[in-house]
């Protein structure tokens, strides 16, 4: 009986160890995925679907904004082990070099959106009106003559084209990492890209069907990748990665006087903003009636808001509607 007993343990030990050799010879399991910004966090999650062994984390996960985070401790630990780190790669993420520098898994397959998008990344734009940030003058009057310091917008992910360019790119990581999967994450990258493109078209038909073709925003202007997009024009207090919470009276004075000028019915303000500089401008404009609106940029989505079901077409689905609103 002992003997039975013995040979039947023994069998179900060499069944657990075939089981276990054959699920790891079959695919690498518990992938695990670090991002920075929700919209990289969302494509992993259209991408990868259900079906695939993903452990995927959201580091700006409690609306702090892009420009101010700083990792934790706890953040960078995550970042070490993991496979695959998706960032953007612009002037706010300065301190991932030093990340991966000491990461412990030195294999991990890293995307800079920045790099992806190579030389069709944009640089910061201060357009006539503009408030620079008194660092960046600083900055400025310190560069040496002859040494010109490039400044890119970093918020690619804004453009619908460029999002379409980084799920591709996401997809071929995905599925160099998690073999088993790859047709997969090509297949769910191709229908998710066929709602972008469709998303695109309605943005272009919007733009198109438009009598107003500026925006004016009280507020930071993340949105250039957007407005090149569709050939839109705009004025703005600040750029996009200003640090300014003040607007001048000078700052002021031009936004309003731009809104008379063309008769503008909307004036623009980004998620984060608490009004005040877009409801000072329409307070000094000769009608003071136009109506204040606000962009999501998406760049402090929380993980809350993303369990309730938003999503990054979601999101921008919500702006196009916005977007209608401020040009007709």
């Amino acid at each position: 009986m002992k003997k039975l007993l013995a040979l039947v343990l023994s069998a179900l030990v060499l069944t657990s160890l075939l089981v276990g050799c054959g699920s790891t010879e079959s695919r690498k399991a518990d992938v695990k995925v670090v991002t920075t910004i929700f919209p990289i966090y969302d494509w992993v999650r259209e991408i990868a679907q259900d079906d695939a062994d993903i452990n995927l984390d959201l580091l700006l996960d409690n609306g702090v904004d892009l420009h101010s985070y700083q990792p934790s401790a706890k953040d960078i630990v995550d970042i070490s082990d993991c496979d695959i780190f998706i960032y953007v790669g612009g002037e706010s993420d300065k301190w991932v070099d030093d990340t991966l520098k000491q990461a412990n898994n030195k294999n991990m397959t890293v995307l800079n959106l920045m790099d992806i998008l190579g030389d069709k990344a944009k640089e910061e734009e201060v357009k006539e009106g503009m408030q620079a940030d008194e660092d960046e003058h600083e900055k400025g009057e310190e560069h040496k003559e002859g040494e010109e310091e490039h400044e890119y917008d970093e918020h690619v992910w804004l453009s619908l084209k460029n999002s379409s360019l980084f799920v591709d790119k996401i997809a071929e990581a995905l599925g160099k990492v998690d073999t088993q999967h790859a047709s997969d994450f090509t297949a769910n990258a191709d229908a998710y890209k066929g709602k972008l493109n469709e998303l695109d078209k309605q943005y272009q038909d919007a733009v198109d069907k438009a009598s107003v073709k500026t925006l004016l925003f009280g507020d930071r202007f993340p949105f250039r990748y957007l407005t090149d997009d569709y050939k839109l024009d705009y004025y703005a207090a600040f750029v996009g990665c200003s640090a300014e919470t003040e607007a001048s009276f000078e700052t002021i004075t031009f936004l309003s006087g731009k809104a008379d000028e063309l008769q503008l019915k909307a004036i623009m303000q980004i998620e984060t903003s608490d009004g005040s500089i877009a409801k000072t401008v329409r307070d000094n404009t000769k009608t003071k009636d136009q109506t204040i609106l606000t962009l999501d940029s998406l760049q402090s989505v929380t993980s809350e808001r993303a369990k309730n079901g938003e999503t990054y077409l979601s999101i921008m689905t919500a702006n196009l509607d916005v977007l209608k609103e401020a040009l007709a």
